[in-house]
């Protein structure tokens, strides 16, 4: 019999889950995990809840959970033991983060730049085996430049400072039906903040060509070029690769910044989860 494999990408939006090896490929997808924000015993509930519930009579034998927060041991502590009393039967189980889910994805055995561009921004060269250098990541507050987060929050700038021509501030109006009160609110004083913000960032997608819209795209991932991929000497030699929703939603301004900075583009894809297939196949 092959082993059945549960192979999760779990980001702070959403997670995907797909069990492979059971004579056909099953998706579940749950609500983000990011041991950051939940304690144990929620990502426990939470896993039994909208994953365990949805894969009745089957029996995993190898886990592989790629998540946010996950570069911390503390936090790969509390997704193991979490995963192992929703999943006891597992004889194997590996947490590790969401940025080695994208190099394997995108690179597989091969070497390259790898860079997440999604709710939260991550990047690393990639040697084929294991990640040997890692841009700092400091979070939506401090960091995250080019992210979904990041540029949502540049929206919400720009709205609240008053900055969009009449046009735009109507068309967010349209949209959001939302006031700075509400926003603030959302942003300093409930729970997760930076997935609130990241919602913002469909506004770019939603309203291109408009020079103000191009502006904050293309300055968002511009501070994602210089602040972390110009830190990489192997990204003169190597192709840098993007997964994440940002990244491929706006694809074409990375084919550009990369032509910019004289950068070989790789790969860009949405999700990471068909090469994480191919990789533990």
């Amino acid at each position: 019999m092959p082993s059945v494999k549960l192979i999760s990408d779990c980001g702070a939006t959403k997670s995907e889950w797909t069990l492979v090896g059971s004579g056909k490929v099953k998706t579940v997808i749950t609500q983000g995990i990011s041991p950051y924000f939940l304690s144990g015993e929620q990502i426990q509930e939470l896993l039994q809840k909208e994953l365990r519930s949805k894969l009745k009579n089957v029996s995993v034998d190898e886990i592989y959970y790629y998540g946010t927060g996950c570069s911390n041991p503390d936090n790969v502590a509390i997704v193991k033991k979490a995963l192992r009393k929703v999943f006891p039967e597992a004889t194997s189980l590996e947490v590790t983060h969401d940025m080695l889910a994208a190099a394997r994805s995108l690179c597989g055995d091969g070497k390259g730049v790898a860079a997440i561009l999604g709710t939260g921004s991550n990047s690393c060269f990639y040697n084929g085996k294991k990640i040997m250098k890692n841009s700092p990541g400091l979070g939506y507050v401090l960091g995250d430049e080019g992210s979904g987060a990041y540029l949502g929050k540049k929206v919400i700038q720009y709205y609240l400072y008053g900055t969009f021509d009449e046009e735009l501030r109507g068309r967010f109006d349209l949209t959001y039906m939302t006031n700075a009160k509400e926003i603030l609110e959302n942003v300093y004083k409930k729970p997760l903040p930076n997935r609130y913000l990241a919602g913002f960032a469909k506004f770019l997608a939603e309203n291109r060509n408009h020079y103000m819209i191009e502006n904050i795209i293309e300055d968002g991932l511009n501070d994602f070029f210089f602040n972390h991929l110009c830190k990489y000497r192997e990204i003169w030699s190597h192709p840098v690769n993007f997964v994440g929703s940002v990244a491929f939603g706006f694809r074409d301004v990375l084919a550009q910044l990369c032509h910019s900075y004289e950068f070989e583009l790789g790969t860009v894809i949405k999700k990471p989860m068909s090469g994480l297939i191919d990789y533990h196949s």
